[in-house]
């Protein structure tokens, strides 16, 4: 407990000048730590209630997994590929995992689970300025998100749709952005995206129904990836970076709330996802290289 009290220090003076809010405490929140040797930033994902799989970047570039089910985490273990970015985890119901990365080139790559980890494959051989993202909106739906397929000077959102076995093109959703994007989607016709925008704020899009809207800026000034989480229809649950270094969450549930700011001395961005009402798991990579969970239950 010394240590995480350590590890995550509160920077009040920091945190007000950032976001000119100021932080709430939550008696439930609570920090854990989980060790290993990482970089970047990490993607959770679940199956259902009681269920996390956590992945990241370890420091030999493969892709480090831990579990945690039936009330306690297994250790982590290494499912081997070569990454060149984070990753970015979904699970579209039990037993069943999608993860995405950029390989060492640049190209993007996804990794499979169904009930036994398939080769890796690659999905496209583009180069990105950023990780990937994916999310998805039912059994057999994937939403794949990147940023800036052009090259060096395009600061676009892309994306590709998997519909039961077939890819779509690549689509070009404007944005403007400086960071990986997050997505996540809280029902079969509504996908939320964020990513870091030019002018350093939280920059957000959605779609509904297939109808893509206009991008806006939510404020803040942060520093990395964003991670989002959605535990019901009309609520987002959004994590990131400050450029202190610190956590800050920020809330919707039909309006968006101020942000809070949680602590902590973050390495890269921030990793989120909900297993049901009233849960929420953020990861990130701390100081110390190894990983951190904020949960609130």
């Amino acid at each position: 407990m010394r240590r995480l009290t350590a590890l995550f220090g509160v920077l009040a003076i920091a945190a007000g000048t950032l976001f000119l809010s100021t932080p709430a405490a939550h008696a439930a929140w609570n920090w854990a730590g989980h060790g290993g040797k990482l970089y970047g930033t990490p993607a959770v994902t679940t199956w259902g209630p009681g269920r996390l799989d956590v992945f990241a970047t370890g420091i030999d570039h493969t892709l480090m997994h831990r579990v945690y089910e039936n009330g306690r985490w297994l250790d982590w273990e290494s499912l081997g590929g070569y990454l060149g970015t984070s990753p970015s985890a979904v699970a579209w119901g039990p037993g069943r995992i999608d993860v995405v990365a950029g390989t060492a080139g640049g190209a993007l790559q996804r990794l499979v689970y169904d009930g036994q980890w398939r080769a890796w494959e690659t999905i496209d051989a583009g180069r990105y300025q950023y990780a990937p993202a994916i999310s998805s909106r039912g059994p057999g739906k994937l939403d794949v998100f990147t940023v800036g397929r052009g090259g060096g000077t395009d600061d676009d959102l892309y994306v590709k749709s998997l519909d039961n076995g077939t890819w779509s093109g690549w689509k070009s959703l404007g944005g403007n952005l400086t960071s990986a994007p997050a997505s996540v989607s809280w029902d079969a016709s509504r996908i939320d995206v964020f990513a870091k925008g030019d002018d350093n704020s939280l920059h957000h899009t959605w779609a509904d129904n297939g109808a893509w809207g206009q991008w806006e800026s939510l404020g803040g000034g942060i520093s990395a990836a964003p991670g989002v989480a959605s535990w019901a229809p009309g609520r987002l649950d959004v994590f990131v970076r400050g450029t202190d270094n610190g956590l800050f969450h920020k809330a919707f549930d039909q309006v968006w709330h101020q942000w809070e700011f949680h602590g902590g001395v973050l390495n890269g961005g921030a990793g989120a996802v909900s297993w049901g009402p009233g849960r929420i798991d953020a990861f990130v990579v701390g100081a110390d290289d190894g990983a951190h969970q904020l949960a609130w239950s």
